[in-house]
Order: structure tokens, then sequence, then C-alpha cells
């Protein structure tokens, strides 16, 4: 019989608390201190934190939310590309961390919730005080460096941007299968992925095709824009940066810390052999990174 999934992080409080244009998201908060939030990937909810959170709510206050679209926050309807884009997101993440008091963060994101904490990083600098980013390149450079027979890794970066109607056809019709595919393919250790929490992640993400779409195919228009603005504008991210990532780099054939570089003078750079999920493979190193990421 499968477990029961968790309902949120242990020692958590589970809060509804309101992001930009009206959505309302579900966040985890615990600890005391200066506030950090965390922001979950893909395909999961906030519980990919849960041996990460606890240990950093010894010093700080952490907020682990579930991004608009997925776990249990709310899922508008994608009427505009805007309701996606990560640029709502990133206000989504501002707006609940102003709901708890707090005007100021340091912002850390894994997979899609650091495309998420990257925008914000833009958009928001006297905002976000230090911004970690874990397994990821920005979304204009993702697409650039995919080519060749390299990008069938990224094959449901297209599949997902395709027009709506057969994306989420496809993918509601063989939901379990398909998010399921991802938590197999990218986990360096299935053990980190316990059976209840996987479960949940198939229950909460099946239950979220549309607008999980929504979000990638935003990552294939709206979120280029707003990245090529940024770009040829000279802006870059003000604060303290660490990115830690598997060695896509040498996998795909790009200079991972040359692209960082271009966005992120004060970077710190490292290369973990965990796989994708690495805040629930390897909990202590993420957990020390963010630490000294937060002493700079």
């Amino acid at each position: 019989m499968t477990p029961t999934p968790p309902a949120t992080l242990p020692g958590f409080d589970l809060l509804r608390l309101p992001g930009a244009d009206g959505v309302r998201l579900t966040a985890a908060v615990g600890g005391s201190g200066s506030p950090v939030v965390l922001l979950h990937g893909f395909p999961q909810t906030h519980l990919m934190w849960r041996q990460v959170a606890g240990r950093l709510a010894a010093e700080h206050t952490v907020i682990c939310p579930d991004l608009r679209g997925y776990g249990a926050s709310d899922k508008p309807a994608a009427t505009g590309p805007e309701v996606y884009a990560k640029r709502t997101m990133a206000a989504d993440v501002v707006a609940l961390a102003a709901a708890l008091g707090h005007d100021r963060f340091a912002l850390v994101g894994h997979d899609r919730g650091a495309l998420v904490a990257f925008r914000a990083g833009l958009d928001h600098p006297e905002t976000v005080t230090h911004l970690g980013v874990l397994d990821i390149v920005p979304t204009l450079d993702m697409w650039n460096v995919l080519h060749g027979t390299s990008a069938a890794v990224g094959y449901h970066l297209y599949l997902m941007a395709q027009p709506p109607g057969l994306p989420e056809t496809l993918i509601a019709n063989s939901a379990d299968a398909f998010f399921g595919s991802f938590l197999d393919a990218w986990a360096g250790d299935p053990a980190a992925l316990p059976r209840d929490v996987r479960a949940e992640y198939l229950r909460a993400s099946a239950a979220a095709v549309t607008s999980i779409v929504a979000d990638f195919r935003a990552s294939a228009g709206i979120d280029v824009r707003h990245d090529q603005a940024d770009l040829d504008a000279g802006s870059q991210l003000a604060m303290p940066v660490t990115v830690v990532q598997q060695d896509w780099g040498a996998q795909l054939g790009f200079d991972a810390v040359g692209l960082w570089k271009a966005w992120a003078p004060d970077l710190d750079h490292r290369l973990t052999r965990a796989g994708h999920f690495m805040a629930e493979e390897a909990p202590e190193e993420i957990v020390a990174a963010i630490r000294d990421l937060l002493a700079r």
C-alpha cells in the first residue's frame, strides 16, 4: 500500500498567500531570521526542499511556495502569454514575501523555479539580495545551446512549445508515464525520491497538465523576448549569484561558466556529481552552497 504523501515540510506551517494578479499561492513557512525563498522545479512541488528547508530554518525564515500552476497553488487559465511568463511568476514571489513582511530576501530556485528566480533577480534587484540557481542556464541561452541530435534531451521543451491542444491531450492521456519518465531519467539516485514523494509529484502534476504546459510554452515565447530585451540592454544580475549544476556544458558542447558570467559578474559556479534532483540527492551539498552564498 502506498504511504500517504506528506502534506508539507515537517515543522513548517502551510499557508495560502497572495501572489500577483489575484492568484493565491500555497507555501510552507518555517524558521526565523533573515528570509530565504526556495522555488521548486519540474515535475515537483515544494516538497523537493524537505531535506534542505529544515536545515536552513535553524538560521533563517524559510519560505517554500508551490509555483503558480503547480502543486496546491492556483492554476489560472492561460488567457495570454503573460499569465505564465516568468516575469509574472517572479512578481508572485515578491508579492508572497511582502505578504509575510519581507521586502528583501534571498532567493534560490531549481529547474523551473530557477528560471523564475533568474527573472526575479533581473526585474527586482532591490528586493533579491542573493540568488541561487540549480541546474539551469537562462531561457534564452537554453534555446541557443540546444541543437542537432543533442537537443533530443529536451524533447519535452519542443512538445510543450506547440500551440494549445495537442500537447495537453497527449500528456493528460499518459500523465504518470510522461511525468514519471523525468523522475526516472533525471535522478542520479532513484532512492532519493521515496515512493510517497514520487506519488505526490505524479498526483500533483497530473492535476496540473494544462498549467504546466502553459509554463513551458511561455518559455518558448514571451520569456525569450524578455531575456533578449535584457541582453540587448546590457542588464545583469546585481547581487551575488551561485550556480550549481551538472556538467551539461561538457555534455552538450557549450561553456556554462561563460554563459553565466555574461549575466552574473559576481558568480560562484559549482559542478555537482549529483543528478538533476540535487536538493534531494545531495542536500548537504546544496545547503552548504546556499550558506556560502548567503555569507557573501
